[in-house]
């Protein structure tokens, strides 16, 4: 073998002779032609390989394949494209998504894990015949991963994560939403020799308690995104280890989480102030009292779904009005005791003029179109929910466009009554609700 040049060796490229005619070929050096081609995603290089035979040496070089999204090429592909892919890639290849692959099974990510050690970020995500046995391929041949996805693969197991621990040392997120069997014992094991953990995805993992999350809140200082949706078991107690221990948080989702209360937006507010993303639908028993320490303490937030918190009125609004001046989205739908004043001040705040870009305000009967008239000042907006708002009309709206024209607006008037038939003809009427 020769001589390397940017990972093809020269005795590869002694078939480029003065025989291809091909202008590019004799014009551009081979290692040109090989960077040129490293710019190009997995369809073009499969194309560009059918060119001729020096183009399929440079478009099949293990090289240009670092970066692999089967999602966006073929997703009703079998285990054997996988086992292709992984001896063409060898050690090259970094990252690689499998998303949706169901075809893939156990015995074709043990050859990848074999051929490809250089890995660093892996979705497996929807990839449902893969078991525990992937996990501990991983764990033996995937020393440099770091990203790993394996949502929605309902076989995996505590064993699973005791395997990543073994020998993933670096792994910083993990996505194991829906994984169903996932426990305490797992999530101890994981977090205890994965310390540079940043983000883990935790949703519908229905089995966890407040004793997993003291564990992430004891051994996981680097952690910054943390989804718990629907984990319907977790407490207060849990979620304030977590702030105390997490002081680099900026994204927790706790929607479904219905046994918390107002005491974990204060640990929030005291602890970590990094905090851009909150999600907390559905979590009935939250006001305005712990709102306001969260506000006043958290200046960063950018997002905030509080979709039927229904105990909180104008006084959030005008808290987070006040003190949150980078907020670009926020959910209100269900909210029923919001009125127009909250969103008067919320339109006057400092995050209205270039921050605001969604509100939804879906189901909240107390509105009327003076909130709209509150909301023109606010340039950035792009989209606004008023699905079932009874006091918003027709009129209103066309007001807020004179003044935001491409402002989407998503709003559900019922179809007018129609007249009596004339006649043997019956004229039909869409029931759809209209989309504006």
């Amino acid at each position: 073998m020769g001589k390397e040049v940017n990972g093809v060796s020269r005795s590869r490229f002694e078939m480029f002779t003065n025989s291809d005619e091909a202008v590019i070929n004799k014009k551009l050096p081979k290692e040109l032609l090989l960077r040129i081609f490293s710019f190009l995603d997995v369809v073009t290089l499969c194309r560009c390989a059918q060119v001729s035979r020096s183009w399929n040496v440079l478009a099949l070089d293990g090289s240009n394949w670092q970066r692999i999204d089967l999602f966006d090429f073929q997703r009703d592909i079998e285990g054997r494209v996988v086992e292709n892919i992984s001896k063409r890639c060898g050690g090259f290849l970094r990252k690689l998504s499998l998303r949706g692959c169901l075809g893939v099974g156990d015995s074709a990510l043990r050859t990848f894990s074999q051929n490809c050690r250089n890995i660093e970020l892996l979705s497996l995500n929807g990839c449902t015949k893969i078991t525990d046995s992937t996990c501990n391929s991983l764990s033996k041949f995937c020393p440099k991963l770091k990203h790993l996805d394996l949502a929605s693969c309902t076989s995996i197991t505590n064993l699973s994560l005791k395997a990543l621990s073994e020998g993933c040392p670096l792994l910083e997120q993990l996505n194991i939403s829906w994984c169903d069997q996932i426990t305490k014992d797992g999530i101890q094991a994981l977090v205890r020799s994965c310390p540079g953990l940043k983000g883990l995805f935790l949703k519908g993992c229905t089995q966890l308690e407040d004793e997993a999350l003291k564990h992430i809140g004891a051994h996981c200082p680097e952690l910054v995104t943390l989804n718990l949706q629907t984990c319907s078991q977790i407490t207060d107690e849990g979620l304030i280890t977590i702030c105390r221990g997490c002081h680099r948080l900026q994204s927790l989702c706790v929607s479904g989480c219905a046994n918390i209360t107002d005491a974990i937006l204060h640990a929030l507010g005291q602890n970590c102030p990094r905090l851009r993303i909150l999600e907390v639908a559905r979590c009935s028993q939250l006001t305005d009292v712990g709102f306001t320490t969260l506000a006043r303490n958290c200046h960063e937030l950018e997002k905030m779904d509080l979709e039927e918190c229904v105990q909180i009125t104008d006084g959030t609004l005008i808290q987070l009005s006040i003190h949150c001046p980078r907020l670009q989205v926020l959910s209100l739908s269900h909210c029923e005791l919001i009125t127009d004043d909250g969103i008067r001040h919320l339109g006057s705040g400092p995050c209205a003029h270039d921050r605001l870009e969604v509100i939804e305000l879906d189901n909240c009967p107390l509105i009327t179109d003076a909130s709209l008239e509150h909301l023109k000042s606010c340039h950035s907006l792009d989209r606004i929910e008023l699905y079932d708002c009874q006091q918003i009309t027709r009129a209103g709206i066309k007001r807020l466009r004179t003044h935001l024209p491409n402002i989407k607006v998503h709003a559900y008037f019922a179809p007018v009554t129609p007249p009596p038939s004339v006649g043997g003809s019956r004229q039909r009427f869409c029931r759809c609700c209209v989309l504006l």
